[in-house]
């Protein structure tokens, strides 16, 4: 097949997918609560009773030294009133972009009811003792992953990725106190919150929270 035929074929089949081909949620915004973090727990609840794949995934975005922007995607540890949690390794490029400019951006998108969720703010970096306990509530799995290290950096082989991480998965199951010095717990403090609610004719619902010192505006926005 030539570039061609395949661009076209390509172009097809992405223009073939539907859209929200289910009955999608109403979302009356004058209903919602005052901050945004009750709206973001029921619409996590609301999204697991509907069947959405890993609703905890989401992305994050970042900038490097040059004001280039760097996005990836990983799980959400918690969201409560101090702000949304995660986690990675201080090292990674992720790490290293957070310690040279800690503001970052989180993006969730629930496509079983054509709803996504936007925050943005500065992030706080927590100290050891609490980026333990964040590893330590986690599965033999993520400790292992944890223990390996070495995130970002150049792999030599898909063969130096097997020893090393059946040696990690060994030393998690041995010791399940393990530590990973690099590991480190994040937590996004969100200046800015948007909720958007998909609509089959495309006039969606977009309602922002903007933090006013201690308070938050809430505000509507044009699809």
């Amino acid at each position: 097949m030539d570039d061609d035929r395949r661009q076209e074929t390509f172009r097809a089949l992405l223009r073939a997918q539907p859209v929200w081909d289910t009955d999608l949620p109403v979302f009356d915004p004058a209903d919602a609560p005052d901050e945004p973090l009750p709206l973001f727990h029921r619409w996590f609840a609301e999204a697991v009773a509907a069947g959405q794949p890993e609703p905890h995934t989401m992305t994050l975005a970042t900038v490097d030294d040059q004001g280039r922007p760097d996005v990836r995607t990983l799980m959400l540890h918690d969201a409560d009133a101090h702000g949304w949690h995660f986690a990675s390794h201080a090292t990674s490029r992720k790490g290293r972009q957070l310690a040279a400019r800690p503001e970052a951006a989180l993006g969730f998108y629930w496509a079983a009811q054509g709803r996504a969720v936007r925050l943005r703010g500065g992030v706080r970096t927590a100290g050891a003792e609490e980026s333990d306990a964040d590893l330590r509530v986690r599965s033999t799995g993520a400790l292992a992953s944890a223990l390996v290290g070495r995130q970002s950096e150049v792999l030599g082989s898909a063969g130096e990725l097997a020893e090393a991480s059946a040696a990690a998965w060994d030393r998690a199951r041995r010791e399940p106190d393990a530590e990973a010095p690099t590991w480190t717990a994040y937590t996004l403090v969100p200046d800015e919150a948007e909720f958007f609610q998909g609509d089959a004719r495309r006039q969606h619902v977009r309602l922002r929270y903007r933090r006013e010192g201690a308070l938050w505006v809430r505000e509507l926005l044009w699809p």
